[in-house]
């Protein structure tokens, strides 16, 4: 792998250099380079903000979750003490800043959202989003799928496979992936559930999951197998092919995650919550993002900071892969 002088310009500010509780806080500290910085065009990996709810049924917050994950993420350091990863040496990161949605415009918010992941997938660079509800993913796969389906591994409680809410609303946090297969953004034959879990309003997303050939691992079958079989098999359904990664904070326990609008209780804990995320080494993902942190349901922080650190697990995975390709 092809490593990287921390001094240069893409490295974050260390805590050592200033106080975690000072500065203006960005991704991880990472530096600022929106469309038009000089530095654009060399950015490999963009840290993205995704404030939009409009998706949302029921408990509204997340729209404030990216600016939480942001004040949370000053506590991030420069390398993974569990893998010893240093994902700030192997590829330039930075942060895009924000997508500005139309929070009055449902429709316009995705189209919105799809022409700024456009101009991040034409100049090269793997998006890492921090949302924003679940429908956020779907104008992400738009842009990250438009030339060909990906394969797709999803952390969640709920299958967001539903067809239609109060009969007349196809857009919505339970339908994105519906959506995404319908368009053909999802390969379903590479597309794995993990940890679903919950009351339900029926079987029709489990009935479309099996007539398209899409795996779920219920939150049972999570546990009785644990992270590491079930991450051997999440690899091998999606394969060496271009694959995106999906992950509700509500995949975990809400003793360890409440600041969500959907939560469900049974799930992983927050040392199973990182894990996964370290288990998608190998993994050639092309886009990720974690969702649904809600603010509003956890105003100490502690969600958004399990969140910033199963994005940290994810960078640390996609900047592996980036110096890999480099060679």
């Amino acid at each position: 792998m092809t490593l990287r002088n921390t001094t240069e310009f893409f490295a974050p500010v260390s805590g050592f250099d200033l106080p975690r509780f000072a500065g203006i806080p960005t991704f991880m500290r990472l530096p600022h380079v929106p469309f038009d910085h000089a530095r654009f065009a060399e950015v490999e990996i963009g840290l993205i903000g995704a404030p939009w709810d409009g998706g949302t049924t029921n408990r509204p917050g997340p729209r404030h979750g990216p600016r939480q994950l942001r004040d949370l993420s000053t506590m991030i350091r420069a390398m993974n003490g569990t893998t010893w990863v240093a994902p700030f040496e192997l590829a330039n990161c930075a942060d895009l800043g924000d997508v500005a949605p139309n929070p009055a415009d449902l429709m316009d918010s995705l189209a919105r959202m799809e022409a700024f992941y456009d101009r991040v997938v034409a100049a090269g660079v793997l998006p890492l989003t921090g949302g924003g509800d679940h429908l956020c993913s779907l104008p992400i796969l738009r842009a990250v799928a438009k030339q060909r389906p990906v394969g797709m591994i999803q952390f969640d409680s709920h299958t967001d496979l539903n067809d239609i809410y109060f009969g007349t609303s196809k857009y919505n946090h339970g339908t994105p992936f519906r959506r995404a297969v319908e368009e053909g953004l999802i390969d379903p034959k590479r597309y794995c559930l993990i940890g679903i879990r919950g009351t339900a309003y029926g079987r029709e997303d489990w009935d479309f999951a099996a007539a398209n050939g899409i795996r779920i691992i219920p939150i049972a079958e999570f546990h009785a197998r644990g992270p590491e079989d079930v991450m051997a098999e999440a690899r091998e359904i999606v394969g060496q092919g271009d694959t995106y990664i999906t992950y509700d904070i509500d995949f975990v326990d809400p003793t360890f995650a409440p600041g969500t609008g959907t939560p469900e209780v049974g799930g992983p804990n927050s040392w199973q919550a990182l894990q996964v995320a370290r288990l998608l080494k190998g993994v050639n993902i092309v886009g990720a993002d974690l969702v649904e942190v809600s603010p509003p349901f956890d105003a100490s922080g502690g969600t958004a900071w399990l969140g910033i650190s199963i994005m940290f697990e994810m960078l640390c995975v996609m900047a592996e892969r980036v110096a890999a390709l480099r060679g």
